[in-house]
């Protein structure tokens, strides 16, 4: 066989659909990759039984149905404070994963250095990879997730021509303030780099935090991509609707990368997803008090097992602290893969390896979610529990 492409050497597979994989063989309860185990909203659902019936069911416009971008426009030029031209400045991809890698691909040519703070959504290091570009990691230093603005600016002198901005992010929560978004684009600006955002949990910010749009930001909207997703907002992690939001000159090249990797997203939900897009303000509201309260609920069952965790300030992720484990003679010399396999195995609950989210060498923490049904946590926690019995 003829020798396959270096670039397919430098990256694994997705560590966290690898443990779904697993947690599904063993019947373990799935809190590694986040997506919710409950019906996404009835209007949604309705929309969409009478799309199955009444279409469309062909092709829509390459970069997205008319009147989904209308709706998209509509409800993102609120956030980022200014008219979003639905022809123009916007492309709806098959995820926020094409999203990302549709902005990386335009952007980037081969060589081009893009920052990547560290922990990162697992998909940011092989998309700087794939896109040709090499990847300049910026710590976020656990438990708090501060980072160094001098390191930033390091970056951009060493030529990155681009940062990438999770926020809220995945894995570890952290929402980037007000202060520290104008930093990063101040030296954006400086350099004449791009920040690419991926904002697909800015509904789920917990108080007194608040979410803020690196576009809204004076003077950063010709500087930044935006990428976003549907699939948390409104529980629809399956129908793949992603989108970038940008200046028109950047818009008109991701247009043509988009075209070429996946022609379109599907059409029929595109449909039934404009009504989601035109809710009030009242149902992110009620989405933002129903994640509030699962936070509450699920650190509260960690804090009486006695786990150590951080608090996120927004998405549903929650980061453990395993290290008291790992010094047990039983686990000497286990990685925090080999862990979470053990504990699929022999606990029944579904995490994530750190050391999948950073560049630096952590070995000690693990990444559960919570967006799931009351019951369900609590037979998680319920089963956890077993963990620390394992240190009496």
């Amino acid at each position: 066989m003829p020798k396959l492409s270096d670039r397919v050497n430098t990256f694994t597979d997705s560590v966290i659909r690898r443990m779904t994989r697993i947690s599904d063989e063993y019947g373990a309860i799935n809190l590694s990759q986040g997506f919710p185990d409950f019906d996404p909203p009835k209007a949604i659902l309705d929309a969409l039984a009478k799309t199955a019936y009444e279409g469309p069911h062909q092709y829509s416009i390459t970069f997205g149905a008319e009147n989904f971008r209308e709706a998209l426009a509509r409800k993102q030029g609120k956030a980022i404070g200014r008219e979003i031209n639905p022809e123009t400045e916007i492309v709806v991809t098959c995820g926020g994963t094409e999203a990302m890698m549709s902005a990386m691909m335009t952007i980037c040519n081969p060589g081009d250095k893009v920052m990547v703070f560290s922990p990162f959504y697992e998909n940011y290091g092989a998309d700087a990879i794939l896109s040709g570009a090499e990847p300049i990691y910026i710590p976020l230093v656990p438990p708090t997730y501060e980072f160094d603005i001098n390191l930033v600016e390091e970056g951009f002198k060493a030529g990155a021509k681009a940062i990438i901005v999770c926020n809220p992010s995945n894995p570890c929560g952290k929402v980037f303030t007000r202060e520290e978004l104008t930093a990063i684009g101040e030296l954006a600006v400086k350099y004449d780099g791009f920040v690419v955002t991926d904002e697909v949990y800015e509904h789920m910010v917990y108080a007194p935090n608040e979410h803020v749009c690196m576009a809204s930001l004076p003077g950063m909207y010709e500087h930044t991509i935006t990428c976003n997703s549907l699939s948390k907002t409104y529980s629809i992690t399956g129908w793949r609707l992603g989108y970038l939001i940008g200046p028109e000159e950047v818009i008109e090249g991701a247009k043509k990368v988009h075209d070429f990797l996946t022609v379109g997203a599907a059409a029929p939900l595109q449909e039934a997803a404009v009504v989601g897009l035109n809710f009030p303000e009242s149902y992110y509201e009620d989405l933002l008090a129903l994640y509030t309260k699962k936070r509450e609920h699920f650190l509260n069952g960690l804090d009486e097992i006695g786990l150590k965790h951080n608090v996120p300030q927004g998405t549903y992720f929650v980061m453990i602290d395993i290290q008291e484990f790992l010094d047990l003679p039983q686990f000497a010399g286990y990685t925090d893969l080999e862990f979470c396999e053990w504990m699929i195995k022999n606990i029944g609950v579904a995490a994530v390896p750190g050391s999948s989210f950073f560049r630096e060498d952590v070995n000690n923490l693990i990444r559960l979610h919570f967006a799931r049904e009351e019951k369900t946590i609590d037979e998680a926690l319920s089963r956890l529990k077993k963990m620390k019995e394992l240190l009496k």
